[in-house]
């Protein structure tokens, strides 16, 4: 196996090197070639990945979080150079959505674990998705999550240490301000206005670290889930943050959950987006499905019904 190591040092609540380099000498042990690349910057991990592909390489191994991954599938799309993640992130929702070990303070073997499962693992073709020359593999948000992630990020190493915990400070800080707007959401040839507080365009079932916000979501079925939250002040943000608390979050007639190949978010006041994590702009935004475009290296025992192709891929 010919393939990338791209280190991001940044990534996550502690410095991973030691652990990292571990892993690259127990491939190298094993015959694999491995090269190392180390980021330093935005945009490093998507350089070094369209480098991975034009060496050849077979896989590009993202030692990150879920920004590192999401720099790293721009860098691969369209290619059959495969995506394999070494979870080293804050919130890991991509490493947790494929089920691989995550590390802990008491948990600190969790990468050779995670490069177990992998290297015994299995190739698949997933989507993504694609807002203008950008593409995304979990989700794009509009509205008061983006606008979460506006405050938030880039954060230090002491906001990781806290994970969701801070999050949901600046959650509860951004939403006390914040504004629903009239909304013109296109999804396919359907078109509806609504007043909304976020709009969430998924490709994954989960949400942060433990909200299963779509859970219809699969990785290869070519449809986007969405989910419309509706509401005008802090009063709906509130209703929907109970909503979430009690897992009733689907259920009550202020969310609206659809499926569809491509989304158009236009607002009456332009509201924030964010991809993956990180702030892109501000609406309008059309987001589109690539199916199938980017190929992933999973554990053999990940749950199934994230797929709607479930032919076994060696």
């Amino acid at each position: 196996m010919k393939a990338m190591l791209i280190f991001n040092p940044a990534a996550g609540w502690r410095d991973w090197r030691k652990e990292v380099l571990e892993i690259a000498s127990y491939l190298g042990q094993q015959g694999w070639n491995i090269t190392w690349r180390e980021t330093w910057g935005p945009g490093d991990a998507t350089t070094f990945a369209r480098e991975a592909v034009a060496r050849g390489c077979d896989a590009a191994l993202a030692a990150g979080g879920d920004g590192t991954i999401s720099e790293v599938v721009n860098g691969l799309v369209g290619t059959e150079v495969a995506l394999a993640v070494l979870p080293i992130g804050t919130g890991n929702v991509w490493a947790r959505e494929m089920g691989l070990p995550l590390g802990s303070i008491i948990h600190r073997s969790c990468l050779k674990e995670a490069m177990m499962a992998l290297v015994e693992g299995q190739r698949r073709q997933v989507d993504v998705g694609r807002a203008g020359q950008r593409c995304f593999l979990l989700w794009a948000g509009v509205g008061l999550d983006a606008k979460v992630t506006e405050v938030m990020e880039p954060r230090n190493r002491v906001q990781k240490w806290w994970g969701a915990l801070a999050y949901a400070v600046a959650a509860a800080a951004v939403a006390r301000d914040f504004k629903g707007t009239s909304a013109k959401i296109t999804i396919d040839d359907q078109t509806f206005w609504e007043q909304v507080i976020a709009v969430l365009v998924s490709n994954v079932q989960l949400y942060g670290e433990v909200l299963r916000l779509t859970p219809q979501a699969q990785l290869d079925d070519g449809l986007f889930d969405v989910c419309v939250f509706k509401g005008h002040d802090w009063t709906s943000t509130l209703g929907h943050a109970t909503s979430f608390l009690t897992g009733q979050y689907l259920n009550g007639p202020e969310v609206a959950y659809y499926r569809g190949r491509r989304v158009v978010v236009e607002t009456a006041v332009p509201l924030p987006v964010q991809l993956d994590g990180d702030p892109l702009a501000a609406t309008p935004i059309e987001l589109e499905v690539v199916p199938k475009a980017l190929t992933i290296i999973v554990p053999r025992n990940m749950p199934e019904e994230l797929f709607a192709n479930q032919r076994y891929h060696a």
